[in-house]
């Protein structure tokens, strides 16, 4: 194949899935990983698409390899993030079970719930004194403390928190994608939202609508595995699934 038509072929290819690998891409053009990676570099250069580690995304479909600190991004989209809190929060029933993921969002739900028979479990170390405050039983997980999310992580965590089984869970995201999920810049975070998200019955994803069409580098959620709440979609990808609760 040449060139010119292998980078067509890429282009292509990427638009059409939205995110691409370079093992796949090498199965599907019979391409050495070299050569791969030169076609990705030579595409990116030409704006056609935007390489990332491992593979290559679509323009326009934001990649993320950072977390923003808690202080940074409570100010983001404040207005949607209490919206989608302040109904979130009237998700919890009496005497649930209750496990709250560290976030901006999530900390903003804590202002609404009233449900006093509710138990909370959370990672997030302030998000715990809140909810410790305003009367609530909470448990926070024992590991490492990571500040810039003010998050409990780390392999103790997600030990810890296969013990407890959740009546009903909130998680935050840094990005939403169809093919690649709910995704996170940090593994070890990562890894304490799978694992609590296997523990618990009632699954919701909380975000606004920015995070749609980002991608973070991994994934600890499939699309379709929570229901996510979420302001008003402009994005027409994501119009119709079933699995998205627009407030």
């Amino acid at each position: 194949m040449l060139l010119e038509e292998r980078l067509v072929r890429i282009t292509n290819i990427v638009n059409e899935r939205q995110s691409v690998t370079i093992q796949e891409l090498m199965q599907v053009l019979g391409t050495s990983e070299s050569t791969t990676r030169r076609d990705l570099t030579t595409l990116d250069e030409k704006g056609k698409l935007t390489k990332v580690f491992g593979g290559a995304i679509a323009k326009g479909i934001v990649f993320r390899t950072k977390d923003a600190s808690i202080p940074i991004r409570e100010h983001y989209n404040i207005k949607e993030k209490t919206k989608i809190a302040k109904y979130a929060s009237t998700l919890i029933k009496p005497n649930d079970f209750v496990y709250l993921d560290a976030g901006t969002t999530t900390g903003l739900m804590v202002n609404f719930i009233t449900e006093k028979s509710a138990i909370f479990v959370t990672n997030g170390f302030l998000l715990a004194k809140k909810l410790s405050e305003k009367g609530f039983t909470t448990y926070i997980l024992g590991g490492e403390v990571k500040y810039p999310t003010e998050a409990i992580v780390g392999i103790e965590a997600e030990e810890n928190v296969r013990k407890y089984n959740f009546s009903i869970g909130f998680w935050g995201t840094n990005g939403i994608h169809k093919d690649k999920g709910c995704s996170t810049p940090d593994v070890k975070e990562a890894l304490v939202k799978r694992a609590a998200m296997a523990q618990t019955q009632q699954k919701y994803i909380i975000c606004d609508a920015s995070k749609f069409s980002q991608i973070s580098c991994v994934t600890f959620a499939p699309f379709d595995s929570a229901t996510i709440i979420t302001t008003n979609l402009e994005d027409e990808n994501y119009k119709n699934c079933i699995n998205i609760k627009e407030i």
